[in-house]
């Protein structure tokens, strides 16, 4: 297999990095990978989040994108508290111990998408392995409540339920407009990057999504530059296309701190262009390929061109 060589940082153009020891060499962050400083409009969002009490992935998980989005009264609306159940080593959401759900949280994120003027409104999760379904009826609920406060489109992004399809199904019946599940990485990867997670379970998943409700356009999304081979992303890409996955997110490894997993390589966007082409000839709809797309990125505009 072709191994992805580590790329250094270019020169004076590059942000310093984080090294993972006191003694280890710093590395920079590639030029492209700048990001514009807190543009107006951020309050808005902050404000409606505090205000409501809520959670969202673009803070815990420290997203790069949080200033353009939040300018534009966008959010991606984590629900289920703000504590994981998987220590997955990518991830910058807390780990440990749960708390009760709030019932009361599928209206307020209704309250907060209605605030916003949202059309198109993103709800992901935290994982909650400790509950019976995983927090599938807390999903229903939300995504109800969402659409009968707005009557804006929805996509979800899900955890895997440990496999649970009864869970799973509960979720199709919300009847959201995208089912989105990531698949993270490579599985050669998966025992460092997804722990206690497994990647058949994640094929299965958007599988049983396509065999119940056939109309519905899923979605998955891998982050690159973890060590993965170009051999293993396509062979991920080609099982995902087997499953039925309609879209496909591909975007840049950023670790969120020293105690995370480093960053192999960064891709040049230029890569990102290539691989993005690659996966549209496997057969995807709608693909979104570049150092700084998530899985919720433009994900309104995205679901837009596909429909």
């Amino acid at each position: 297999m072709t191994s992805l060589p580590i790329i250094t940082a270019p020169n004076s153009d590059s942000l310093p990095l984080m090294a993972q020891d006191p003694g280890a060499v710093v590395r920079r962050l590639p030029r492209w990978l700048k990001r514009p400083l807190p543009q107006p409009g951020m309050a808005f969002t902050s404000d409606v989040i505090a205000d409501l009490r809520l959670e969202t992935v673009c803070e815990s998980a420290k997203c790069p994108n949080r200033t353009e989005c939040w300018s534009t009264k966008t959010a991606t609306f984590m629900i289920g508290g703000n504590v994981c159940t998987r220590p997955c080593g990518f991830c910058s959401v807390p780990k440990g111990k749960t708390e009760e759900l709030e019932m009361d949280e599928p209206e307020r994120v209704a309250e907060a998408a209605a605030r916003l003027g949202l059309k198109y409104v993103v709800i992901t999760s935290v994982t909650r392995d400790d509950l019976p379904d995983g927090g599938a009826e807390h999903w229903y609920q939300t995504v109800v409540a969402v659409r009968q406060r707005t009557g804006a489109q929805i996509e979800v992004l899900t955890p895997d339920f440990r496999g649970n399809r009864a869970a799973v199904t509960r979720v199709i019946e919300s009847r959201p407009d995208v089912f989105n599940h990531n698949t993270e990485t490579v599985p050669r990867l998966y025992h460092r990057v997804r722990r206690n997670a497994d990647y058949q379970r994640t094929l299965d998943l958007l599988q049983q999504v396509k065999q119940e409700a056939p109309e519905m356009p899923t979605k998955s999304g891998l982050m690159l530059g973890l060590g993965e081979t170009l051999e293993e992303l396509y062979e991920v890409l080609a099982d995902l296309r087997r499953v039925g996955c309609d879209m496909l997110t591909l975007g840049q490894y950023l670790q969120p701190s020293p105690e995370h997993l480093p960053v192999e390589r960064f891709l040049p966007p230029e890569e990102f262009d290539e691989i993005g082409e690659q996966a549209k000839k496997l057969g995807f709809s709608m693909v979104a390929s570049g150092p700084f797309v998530r899985s919720s990125y433009h994900a309104g505009e995205m679901a837009a061109q596909l429909v």
